[in-house]
């Protein structure tokens, strides 16, 4: 079965074999990309009005707006991508995090709740396929700001309000990381999690500027070369991190983990919780003891 098609037309069948190598990762990521904009309009409707934060069980923040655009995403996926088995943030703070071989989805349906109720536009949709440990599509969808984020056989990105149709692959803009600059590095720490781990790394770095930003737009920011290096040591999820992975690799840029080694997904031995990572620009610039 030829697995190369429009979005429109992309389909895989529950039960029939995936070849990883024959897949449409372009096609997929269209995909990802529909599900997220149909997804952005109930996340809108719900920070156009006010929203109270519960907390699961990890103690983080979790409101109305994750749970409904997980459900709508949860089940658009399973209509037009149903093969492949699905690890989604909400499902599994409820104790769903079963997933079986080595193909399968990650979603976070808003990464960075805190930046979401803080009203600050920070805040986005991630939606990645993992293949044999490695993120190989993904989007990243920023709603309030209209900005949306792909990755896949490369990088793009475009400004799309939240329900409208994806724009063609001809109107995107192609993205790629950009080379260290020669008089310093630009920085992105988070804007919710600061460590004295991150500050330690940083210090070894010849750093020009620092900023900060929530959620996956650290990845973004990266991919498009306007960043060079996102540090992360406290604690992440695998649907925190894949699908701004998925991009930034598409881009040409690298997420190391604490071995010095790409981040690797399915990790559920340690149930999905990912490491400390630190993503890079410029390959080249990794410091020598972590290359």
């Amino acid at each position: 079965m030829p697995l190369n098609a429009n979005s429109d037309e992309f389909r895989i069948q529950p039960g029939h074999a995936v070849d990883p190598q024959s897949l449409d990762l372009d096609a997929v990521a269209d995909i990802f990309a529909e599900i997220a904009l149909e997804a952005a309009v109930a996340v809108m409707a719900i920070y156009g009005a006010e929203s109270h934060a519960r907390r699961k069980a990890d103690t983080s923040p979790v409101c109305d707006a994750d749970e409904y655009a997980e459900k709508i995403i949860l089940e658009r996926l399973s209509n037009r991508l149903p093969a492949f088995p699905v690890l989604a943030e909400e499902a599994a703070a409820h104790g769903k995090k079963t997933i079986s071989g080595s193909t399968f989805i990650l979603v976070d349906p808003v990464d960075g709740t805190r930046e979401f109720l803080s009203r600050n536009g920070e805040f986005t949709i991630n939606i990645a396929l993992v293949v044999d440990g490695r993120p190989k599509a993904g989007v990243v969808y920023a709603p309030a700001r209209g900005q949306l984020w792909i990755g896949a056989t490369g990088a793009s990105c475009c400004f799309v309000a939240p329900g409208a149709p994806l724009p063609p692959r001809e109107g995107r803009r192609p993205i790629h990381v950009r080379a260290a600059p020669l008089n310093g590095l630009t920085a992105l720490v988070s804007r919710s999690h600061a460590d004295p781990e991150t500050e330690a790394f940083l210090a070894q770095l010849p750093i020009r500027e620092r900023r900060e930003a929530g959620s996956s737009l650290k990845f973004c920011a990266v991919a498009e070369g306007v960043a060079d290096v996102y540090p992360r040591f406290g604690q992440t999820m695998e649907w925190d991190t894949a699908a701004g992975d998925a991009v930034l690799r598409a881009a040409g840029g690298i997420v190391l983990d604490g071995d010095r080694h790409p981040l690797e997904y399915g990790k559920a031995g340690r149930q999905f919780r990912n490491g400390p990572f630190v993503a890079w620009g410029d390959p080249s610039a990794v410091l020598p003891e972590a290359k």
